[in-house]
């Protein structure tokens, strides 16, 4: 009679309590239920690639006259180096006799006048071409201006000093910068300036000539 008695609560246990009770006589750990993968986890996205560098801001042809002479012959032209300390030539050589006027370009303010190396060079912040503005650069030149001069177009900065260590003969070396990046001074000049010769005299009707 008390075994039955004992067999009757047994079997009154719910299911899940006489599987643990199982279990635990037995010394087993349950088996736990495999997890369902969350239908919501999101794929994972790719590393985006590092933006596109800027584009070169360009040159923009201000020049209202050369900075020696009319139209002077280029000795040597830009010859961009491949990377920021290999050989090359940062700007052009231009053809002009000692003591002649070097002009400015365009309007801009005086950032240096004085010797580098032993020689006279002048250094221009041009108005109004953008961030960093451009910046142009005459030698050797005896300065006629001082730092934070305001300058005119063709507003004489100086005149051509009398040396041959750049040049075979007399040169006007003018260079061209934006921050660290070396440019090529000739696209200052719009196109009727680099095609335009030397002045001529033309006779005048009805004016005797010299």
């Amino acid at each position: 009679m008390h075994v039955n008695r004992i067999l009757a609560r047994f079997l009154a246990l719910p299911l899940g309590l006489l599987l643990a009770a199982t279990a635990s006589a037995s010394g087993a750990a349950p088996t736990p239920s495999p997890s369902t993968p969350s239908a919501t986890a999101s794929p994972s996205v790719p590393a985006s690639s590092p933006p596109a560098p800027a584009p070169p801001v360009p040159v923009p042809a201000i020049a209202r006259s050369w900075p020696v002479g009319t139209r002077p012959a280029v000795l040597r032209g830009w010859e961009p180096p491949a990377t920021p300390y290999a050989r090359g030539h940062r700007g052009v050589d231009l053809a002009a006799p000692a003591g002649a006027p070097v002009r400015a370009v365009a309007a801009g303010r005086v950032l240096f006048a004085g010797r580098v190396a032993g020689r006279g060079v002048v250094s221009l912040e041009l108005t109004g071409t953008g961030t960093p503005p451009l910046r142009t650069t005459y030698e050797p030149v005896t300065p006629s201006v001082t730092e934070g001069d305001e300058i005119t177009p063709a507003q004489p900065v100086g005149t051509l000093s009398p040396t041959t260590s750049h040049c075979p003969t007399a040169c006007l070396h003018w260079g061209l910068r934006r921050g660290e990046t070396y440019l090529n001074p000739l696209s200052l000049l719009p196109t009727w300036l680099r095609a335009r010769g030397p002045s001529r005299l033309l006779p005048v009707l009805g004016v005797p000539l010299p």
